[in-house]
């Protein structure tokens, strides 16, 4: 497998036996963690991003599975290319960084995923970063913006610009805006699509650069960087969620695992810990 994978998961002590469990689906080791005279846990590996996702589950790990009779192990992954692959393929139970609209992409692309969008999470507001700007208005004819280059990130980045009336899109492009879908440019702006984990890197190269949130954060750019503009959080479709594979939406452990990421200890962790930028979404969980 390609792409940079790192194991920060940490199951709860005593949970050795459990750990080595890690074939089948979800629902069939809950049957085999739940019976037979096991000790009762379950243990999920789950795929995420680094920030906020991974930080958010070793939470869970930590302060919450255990009585919930859960061990969570994470998968760190450094793009957003390789989890649904390894979803896919069985390496993982679950993955957490994505939005529905991205999960539709990739099944559009990929026919034999039989994968499953389970609840929204959180939200990560967009935002327009730079190092040499201070503000929207001070952009200079010809600037160069990066955006993501995936397709549902970038008509995302697009609508941020538009909604900034840096752009003006052309109609019926909802869902899937290009740089090819630009109708109205009146600073003749450059449109440079960048892999997502690279944007904060390319700020050294562009005038600005539209950055998802998590990327925003491990890159510390709300604290580094001039922040020109932000995504309306209101009504927003773009909330990142728990997926499974389908055989497995309904399985106990991963039941169990949404209605922690939904309560309200998870909500307060967000809250706290990113201040407005990482949105909690959904109800709480009692």
């Amino acid at each position: 497998m390609t792409g940079t994978n790192v194991l920060r998961g940490v199951a709860v002590a005593g949970a050795t036996a459990v750990l080595l469990a890690g074939c089948g689906s979800a629902s069939e080791r809950a049957a085999d963690d739940n019976g037979g005279g096991g000790d009762g846990v379950a243990t999920l590996r789950v795929g995420a991003t680094p920030m906020p996702h991974a930080e958010i589950l070793e939470f869970v790990n930590d302060e919450l599975a255990a009585n919930a009779g859960l061990a969570i192990e994470v998968v760190e992954y450094t793009d957003y290319n390789q989890p649904n692959a390894a979803l896919t393929e069985g390496e993982l139970d679950a993955n957490y960084y994505q939005t529905v609209p991205f999960l539709e992409e990739y099944l559009a692309g990929n026919q034999g995923a039989d994968l499953a969008y389970v609840a929204d999470v959180h939200l990560e507001a967009f935002g327009v970063y730079s190092e040499s700007v201070e503000d929207l208005d001070d952009l200079s004819e010809g600037a160069d913006i990066a955006v993501p280059n995936d397709s549902s990130n970038m008509d995302r980045a697009l609508r941020l610009l538009e909604a900034h009336d840096v752009i003006t899109l052309a109609e019926g492009t909802d869902g899937q805006a290009s740089e090819s879908d630009i109708e109205d440019n009146p600073l003749d702006i450059t449109i440079t699509p960048v892999e997502a984990a690279q944007l904060p890197r390319s700020l050294q190269d562009v005038d600005a650069a539209v950055v998802n949130g998590n990327y925003a954060l491990e890159a510390d750019l709300p604290e580094t960087a001039n922040a020109l503009a932000w995504e309306d959080t209101e009504d927003n479709p773009y909330a990142n969620g728990l997926v499974v594979r389908s055989e497995d939406v309904d399985a106990e452990d991963i039941v169990r695992l949404n209605d922690l990421l939904h309560s309200q200890e998870v909500r307060d962790f967000m809250e706290e810990r990113w201040q407005g930028i990482v949105l909690p979404v959904g109800g709480v969980e009692e």
